[in-house]
């Protein structure tokens, strides 16, 4: 007989999520906020795995007894956690206990349909962050997300109408900017952990050159590191700009460039060798990304090095 762990579902609508987890209907069919807490405990029961929604999830844990299971491993999300979904991203479950109280805002992408919020919410990378990449508030910012979700809720859940959605969409772009400043003061709070990782980035990519990947398995890419790190390619990105300015593409072609400079000045390969030495399939490829990082041709460097 088949146990919990097979029931994957997709679900397509809000309304859908609703019914499976035992939930009244939603106000809004392209959007909702659920409340659990003491007065609306989470029906562990009810909840059913899954693997695919679409539509966004925004989760804010207020409260939190114990470990909480996300996927299929379990995290220690304090309170004033908060945790993002996009649509179609392949998860598993989250599994709550009684003693977990929180927020848990659904937004399908029609209902930002025509406003700028549509484009911009899919610039911030949180939401493709790994759920062990979680924002951890601090007080004051916990009572900061607070005061913007009891607004939603009180917008949605009682007072529905003509200027709801304008109201709730401004909320949202606010919730959205305080989570990206949030974000960028977890990384600079963390900063030792966060320089592991790039001295960890840097070795790595030093290795795949110096040990001439490249002619293996082409240029490195932001997924190979992420996978090496464990990090979701966008948390590593967002990470790297907030240590050096630089996201996880651009430091990767920047290893590059000085890899190349090191050839060009150390050996009497051709340009064309050190290109598919770095594992360039063309090298004109490389000549143009050269040029646009040095302002020089490879040819023209070696040249003014000599």
């Amino acid at each position: 007989m088949k146990g919990k762990e097979d029931k994957l579902v997709r679900f397509i609508s809000i309304s859908e999520s609703h019914q499976a987890f035992g939930l009244p209907a939603p106000q809004h069919p392209l959007i909702s906020l659920v409340h659990f807490n003491r007065d609306n405990p989470f029906n562990t029961a009810m909840a059913p795995i899954y693997d695919v929604l679409s539509f966004y999830k925004i989760t804010f844990i207020t409260r939190n007894k114990g470990r909480l299971k996300y996927g299929r491993n379990y995290y220690d999300f304090d309170e004033g956690s908060m945790l993002f979904l996009a649509p179609n991203q392949l998860v598993g479950s989250t599994d709550y206990n009684s003693e977990t109280y929180c927020y848990i805002l659904l937004i399908h992408p029609d209902f930002l349909f025509g406003h700028p919020i549509a484009r911009k919410i899919k610039q911030y990378g949180y939401f493709s962050y790994a759920s062990h990449e979680a924002l951890h508030l601090s007080e004051s910012e916990r009572q900061t997300i607070l005061s913007v979700f009891q607004i939603m809720e009180l917008e949605l859940n009682s007072r529905v109408d003509e200027f709801s959605q304008e109201v709730v969409i401004a909320q949202l772009e606010l919730l959205l900017s305080y989570v990206n400043r949030f974000y960028r003061r977890q990384f600079i709070t963390r900063k030792t952990a966060n320089n592991d990782v790039l001295q960890k980035t840097e070795s790595i990519l030093d290795d795949y050159l110096n040990h001439q990947e490249t002619l293996r398995q082409g240029l490195p890419t932001v997924q190979y590191l992420s996978d090496q790190l464990k990090i979701s390619p966008g948390y590593l990105s967002d990470l790297l700009r907030s240590l050096i300015g630089q996201n996880a593409q651009q430091y990767i072609s920047h290893k590059l460039i000085e890899k190349a400079k090191e050839r060009l000045t150390g050996t009497n390969l051709t340009v064309a060798e050190i290109a598919y030495e770095l594992g360039f399939e063309h090298p004109q490829s490389f000549s143009k990304m050269f040029r646009v990082r040095t302002g020089l041709s490879p040819v023209e460097f070696r040249g003014s090095y000599n």
